[in-house]
């Protein structure tokens, strides 16, 4: 692992931390320590788990990533002296694979997941986000009056679907139950998992993710079982799979859909019966695990099509979650921005930006395709790019695909208006003539459509947005901007 290695894009979305590194071989640890830097955290890094453990005594840590194999005290053992103290860190083991074995004693001892050498930028990005993503939520869940499901950024909002969830999230961690979370791809899904996990009984120990659409059938049997040595070509020393990490735990099957359906029976008996065998063993194992699940399809309809198994959609579907798109919510765009924009002013050290009304009326606007994962990459662009505090529309328009706003009258080209709209056809629709238009800007136009076809319907909103073709809380939005109010005879006035 290098640092010049490319920083992939995902970077953006990681919560900056402070960060210890202990390692006795120098490069790596000055690469490692290279590598955090460039993804914007704090770091600093010790050739020993003495040194460590000393300057934990009066400095405090969001994560602490630690070698195995290091002379005077192995990272076992430093982490079991952590154990006995509170120091507040994730913690994230560097293990080969040669003593992955070892991975499962960290785990239980507290520590929050491991890397096995070699790893690349993308798997400790990850890893290192999760960690401290866990980290928050626990710190928050601690606040009185406050909980884990309010932290995230995609449980923020003040909508009633994000109440609702976050109600449903607060009950569902009560209990041991498998959950099932549905939602489109950038809802969330995984973030409502960690908070259900950091909300439960079982906040203290181990949440082991298996990403699934990564991995072919073979290497998700072993990832999710484990392996004996010489089960499979390559299998040069035994393996221990992910529910026996998550033992006592919690296990996240994220995107459960791709798994294939050979697979898909031998995860129904462990959900039934919380029992499997290693790759290559006879040996049953018992795990006392609790399972949650995400997918971006209907589970139900791909039962009914043969491609998931009926009996496997009931057993995960034991409580359901569903995670609204952002389209849905478009209330809780600002609230959501103004998050974004604060997270990306602190890792990139500058002055928060914050948005002009036009901005906003343009990301309420837009149909969020790739919903809250779509906005924050958003609003980290923007803070990069914008050359002054204030982001305006015209920055974000031509990020915003034309054909992706509501139809009917768009946001006014002096703020944004998407190129695909004719400035003839908004001209067409209004009660004026080109010729009594003058220097008309398109927003004094737009302002104008909407007065008068408020007039028409007496100040009925939702009479006003069938006739121009735009949804109610766009109108409402858009009325707000031009400063509406029901006792004013025209927008713009005051009452």
């Amino acid at each position: 692992m290098s640092s010049a290695q490319v920083i992939s894009g995902d970077a953006a979305a990681m919560l900056s931390g402070r960060i210890m590194v202990v390692d006795d071989n120098t490069a790596a640890r000055e690469s490692l320590l290279d590598v955090l830097r460039a993804l914007g955290h704090h770091v600093v890094g010790h050739p020993s788990a003495i040194v460590a453990l000393e300057q934990l005594e009066s400095v405090s840590y969001d994560l602490i990533i630690t070698d195995l194999q290091m002379p005077g005290m192995t990272g076992i053992e430093f982490i079991r002296r952590l154990a006995r103290r509170p120091h507040g860190a994730q913690i994230i083991m560097i293990t080969a694979h040669a003593t992955v074995h070892t991975a499962v004693e960290a785990m239980r001892l507290g520590a929050f997941d491991y890397l096995e050498k070699p790893f690349n930028i993308e798997q400790l990005e990850r890893v290192v986000g999760a960690a401290l993503e866990r980290g928050r939520l626990l710190d928050k869940a601690e606040l009185p009056g406050s909980s884990a499901a309010d932290s995230s950024p995609s449980l923020i909002g003040s909508s009633m679907a994000m109440q609702a969830l976050r109600k449903r999230i607060q009950q569902v961690a009560r209990t041991n139950e498998t959950v099932l979370i549905t939602g489109e791809s950038g809802t969330g899904k995984e973030m409502v998992a960690r908070s259900v996990h950091a909300c439960s009984e079982r906040a203290g120990t181990p949440l082991v993710s298996l990403n699934c659409p990564v991995l072919s059938a073979q290497l998700m049997e072993s990832e999710l079982f484990g392996h004996e040595k010489g089960a499979f070509t390559g299998a040069d020393s035994a393996r221990t799979g992910r529910f026996e990490l998550a033992h006592k735990g919690t296990i996240l099957l994220d995107e459960i859909s791709e798994i294939e359906l050979p697979l898909q029976a031998k995860l129904l008996r462990v959900l039934q019966e919380r029992s499997f065998e290693r790759v290559g063993s006879s040996k049953t194992i018992h795990v006392d695990t609790r399972v949650l699940a995400t997918s971006n399809r209907l589970l139900r309809e791909e039962a009914s099509k043969g491609r998931f198994r009926e009996d496997l959609y009931f057993r995960l579907n034991v409580v359901p979650l569903t995670l609204p798109p952002l389209r849905e919510r478009t209330d809780d765009v600002p609230e959501l921005a103004r998050f974004f924009l604060e997270r990306a002013a602190a890792r990139l050290q500058r002055e928060t930006c914050t948005l002009d009304d036009h901005a906003l009326a343009l990301l309420q606007a837009y149909r969020w395709p790739g919903n809250v994962r779509e906005l924050e990459n958003l609003m980290t662009r923007a803070s990069v790019l914008s050359l002054e505090s204030r982001i305006t529309a015209d920055l974000l328009r031509d990020w915003l695909p034309a054909e992706l706003f509501e139809s009917g009258i768009s946001i006014p080209m002096s703020v944004s208006i998407p190129h695909s709209t004719p400035i003839a056809n908004l001209e067409r629709s209004l009660t004026v003539t080109p010729a009594t238009t003058g220097n008309l800007s398109m927003q004094d136009m737009e302002r104008q459509l909407i007065e008068s076809t408020l007039e028409r319907f007496n100040g009925h909103r939702a009479k006003t947005a069938t006739a121009l073709g735009i949804g109610v809380r766009t109108l409402s939005g858009k009325l707000k901007l031009y400063g509406y109010s029901p006792r004013a005879k025209s927008l713009g006035k005051t009452a």
